[in-house]
């Protein structure tokens, strides 16, 4: 599995945090191009045990039309509707660095909101493609290295097409350079100008370049495979409903909330710290995790655990997923302050999405004979 770099500063949280570091952490995958046949084989390194990989019986349920509306009307217009998002921040963001005033910044900043809950509905289809450009890893990774953000403007130098500097860029890198403090006036350096500029081009042609793929070649892919075994679309859809939960219970939540610190509360680990919306990410994160398990109004894994009779696992997963969603509602923005102000709050949102994270990635994958086969962060 693959770590993003960095660990957090200060020898108490070295010693008493569990993970290498709070970053959002991609799972790596290992590509095996097999000799004889066109065919790719796609491994997740680091595998932990999870479901299972028997074929499952052949029930009559149209798989193909499952993987057809994911594609056509979930996956493709949630990356579409992302990219747009992104073009309208863009121009936001140039008449910011043009004319740096209270009000240009305000809308910047809610240009910067919209993209980034919109990024939270495609984050859970972190396969194929994104996965190809480890699109959530560079666009993603939180929270930002914001001393190493400052080095480099100073300096006039990075790079980030390397790994290494995925802690230096993406939507985190934003919000610390739009809502952190003093960012009107900071941003009267040219340095940190072009920083942003550069930090906004680099999301923007990931983006591009994930969406293009979807529509030239990996749809055909994507809709042509309906196996459940490593690899699998119906593999990655299941394997992303899991790490999505794991995500909420580990960086985003329990963390930076002190579930792995002996209850240290690490405030300013938490994802969109600077805009303070953590909360609404974690909602909109759900929402749409729900969404996507549904099918939205058409076919999806709901329907395709119905037709293998498992209608009782189906209606405790969407009854969690409301449950879950109710309490992640009730936490008030900015959540680094709820950590300690409505801690209680907090807590029970965390125990549920446990019980959901325990249902998606046991029973479901289980039911679905999908092996989870990537290495989660904290080792539960």
């Amino acid at each position: 599995m693959q770590h993003a770099p960095g660990k957090p500063t200060g020898s108490v949280l070295l010693n008493v945090y569990k993970p290498d570091n709070f970053y959002r952490m991609r799972k790596n995958t290992l590509f095996v191009m097999l000799a004889t046949g066109a065919i790719s084989i796609i491994f997740y390194a680091c595998s932990k045990g999870g479901g299972s990989s028997d074929p499952q019986p052949e029930t009559g349920f149209d798989k193909t039309a499952m993987l057809t509306n994911y594609a056509d009307n979930l996956v493709i217009p949630g990356y579409t509707t992302l990219q747009t998002q992104l073009q309208t921040l863009d121009a936001a963001v140039t008449t910011f660095l043009t004319t740096p005033t209270d009000a240009n910044q305000q809308q910047a900043q809610s240009a910067f909101k919209n993209a980034y809950l919109q990024f939270e509905r495609v984050s859970v289809h972190q396969y194929g493609p994104a996965e190809t450009y480890l699109l959530g890893n560079f666009v993603n990774t939180f929270p930002a290295d914001t001393v190493k953000i400052n080095t480099n403007i100073q300096s006039g130098t990075y790079n980030f097409a390397s790994t290494g500097t995925v802690a230096q860029q993406g939507l985190p890198a934003l919000d610390y350079l739009l809502f952190g403090p003093g960012a009107v006036q900071q941003l009267s350096s040219a340095g940190r100008k072009k920083y942003v500029q550069d930090v906004l081009a680099q999301v923007k042609s990931l983006v591009d370049k994930t969406l293009a793929d979807w529509k030239s070649t990996y749809r055909s892919q994507f809709i042509g495979n309906t196996r459940s075994d490593v690899g699998s679309p119906i593999g990655y859809l299941v394997n992303q409903f899991a790490y999505e939960m794991d995500q909420l219970k580990g960086p985003r939540i329990g963390w930076p909330f002190g579930k792995q610190s002996g209850g240290i509360v690490f405030a300013d680990k938490c994802e969109a710290y600077y805009s303070g919306f953590s909360a609404a990410l974690a909602v909109e994160n759900l929402t749409n995790l729900r969404n996507t398990y549904t099918g939205g109004d058409n076919k999806g894994i709901d329907d395709y655990l119905i037709s293998l009779k498992k209608d009782q696992l189906n209606t405790d997963v969407l009854k969690q997923f409301d449950v879950t969603l109710t309490k992640l509602k009730a936490i008030p923005d900015p959540m680094s302050a709820a950590f300690t102000g409505n801690a209680d709050l907090v807590d029970a949102a965390y125990k549920e999405v446990q019980l959901l994270l325990t249902l998606l990635k046991t029973d479901v994958a289980s039911a679905t004979g999908v092996r989870i086969t990537y290495q989660d962060s904290d080792g539960d």
